[in-house]
């Protein structure tokens, strides 16, 4: 099981089986880094193509050495020409990556056994809300005239929410402050009725909630 499929020369069976298989964990990894998690299309679509070609880059190079260094090259010239990704970001770029490098030599098994222990820990951790996966942003408008420092402190509680405050800005020609929040939900879903008591304490004014997703940042 643990042995590579792959012999020499190679057949077309089992190039076939190493780029199907590259391609389902490459599908399956984007499915669960997406888990309680907003990624982009363009990072999806990458997290499941990137195993297929990472898999047929190591059957090709095959022990060549100049193709090993040509191909070295063209990989620096990408990641020079892209932008920093978020540390979420780049470990699970890296990790589908590494699984197209087993497929490439033929460890399939390896390679099952790899995705499963890594999409276990990603699940456990993410549904722990580990390190903040899952987090909420929340925005709330309130007058100038408010004291924004424990305003919706009360509220939090009640509902368990664990709220830091994470941005101030002024808005209307400094009539208005936005106050932004990122809060850890006790559950899955923004309860109504601590919307309703968080707009009857601004004063009816705007409230915006949407998944929170930090900055990016280089590592």
């Amino acid at each position: 099981m643990l042995n590579s499929i792959l012999t020499s020369p190679i057949t077309l069976p089992g190039l076939l089986i190493c780029l199907g298989c590259a391609l389902i964990l490459g599908v399956l990894t984007a499915l669960v880094f997406s888990f309680k998690t907003r990624i982009s299309t363009s990072l999806a679509l990458t997290l499941a193509i990137l195993p297929v070609a990472m898999c047929m880059v190591v059957v090709m190079i095959n022990g060549n050495l100049g193709i090993a260094v040509a191909v070295a090259g063209g990989f620096t010239l990408v990641r020079f020409r892209s932008i920093a990704g978020t540390g979420r970001e780049i470990s699970a770029v890296f990790i589908v990556m590494t699984l197209g490098v087993i497929t490439g030599m033929g460890y399939v098994g390896i390679a099952l056994v790899f995705f499963a222990l890594v999409a276990l820990v990603v699940l456990l951790l993410t549904a722990l809300h580990f390190g903040g996966a899952g987090d909420k942003l929340l925005r709330i408008t309130i007058p100038e005239d408010y004291d924004y420092t424990a305003l919706f402190d009360d509220i939090f509680t009640k509902y368990g929410v664990k709220a830091q405050l994470d941005r101030i800005k002024t808005t209307n020609l400094g009539s208005l402050i936005d106050v932004t929040y990122r809060v850890a939900m006790p559950g899955s879903t923004f309860p109504k009725e601590m919307l309703d008591e968080l707009r009857t304490r601004n004063g009816n004014l705007g409230i915006m909630v949407a998944n929170y997703v930090p900055e990016r940042e280089a590592l």
